[in-house]
């Protein structure tokens, strides 16, 4: 397991400022996820990622996020989705990202830039887990996947069929985590 470094000291870091500082972040972040016990496997043994091809289109992913920079032509979420086909992409996968994220972030970097790249970090995770709640995986048993009719776990989360419902922005995930998405239930 790869350990969490305590952040230097605020003097010691500046805010996020160049494409050079965000490739920093992104070498640092993918530096611990494809060490990581939990979510490394994703990287390295699901998608087999080439990281030499995959951090300039991150990235610019992240510079355009971050900076303004328009660098980004891509679409970030297909590969998410291709890759939950294989393997379910659970919210512990993305809460773990973002802990590894953060962390990355609060090791070298402190400001404005710096707080929109975890707080646009967390948007992202809550997006991409709840589109991909709503698809179909390879990985999923027969009956177990969005949509299957079984009974709500007391306590747990419910599934649901998906139709007209008012979602109460009231509904906030715990302590900046993921929110679970509950619609009408199944009947």
């Amino acid at each position: 397991m790869v350990s969490e470094p305590v952040p230097a000291p605020a003097g010691d870091r500046h805010d996020i400022d160049t494409r050079a500082d965000v490739e920093r972040l992104v070498r640092a972040f993918y530096g611990r996820a494809l060490a990581d016990v939990q979510i490394g496997f994703l990287f390295t043994d699901v998608a087999k990622l080439d990281l030499e091809a995959h951090v300039p289109e991150i990235t610019s992913f992240w510079e355009t996020i971050l900076l303004g920079a328009q660098s980004y032509r891509g679409g970030a979420f297909r590969p998410h989705a291709a890759l939950n086909t294989q393997v379910r992409l659970r919210a512990g996968h993305f809460e773990r990202w973002l802990t590894l994220w953060r962390a990355s972030v609060d090791e070298l970097f402190v400001g404005p830039r710096a707080d929109l790249a975890k707080a646009h970090a967390l948007r992202v995770a809550r997006a991409f887990h709840g589109r991909l709640e709503t698809l179909p995986s390879d990985s999923d048993p027969p009956g177990t996947g969005p949509g299957a009719d079984t009974a709500p776990t007391p306590g747990g989360p419910v599934v649901s069929h998906h139709g007209s419902t008012v979602s109460s922005a009231a509904d906030e995930p715990p302590a900046g985590g993921l929110p679970l998405t509950q619609h009408r239930p199944a009947r």
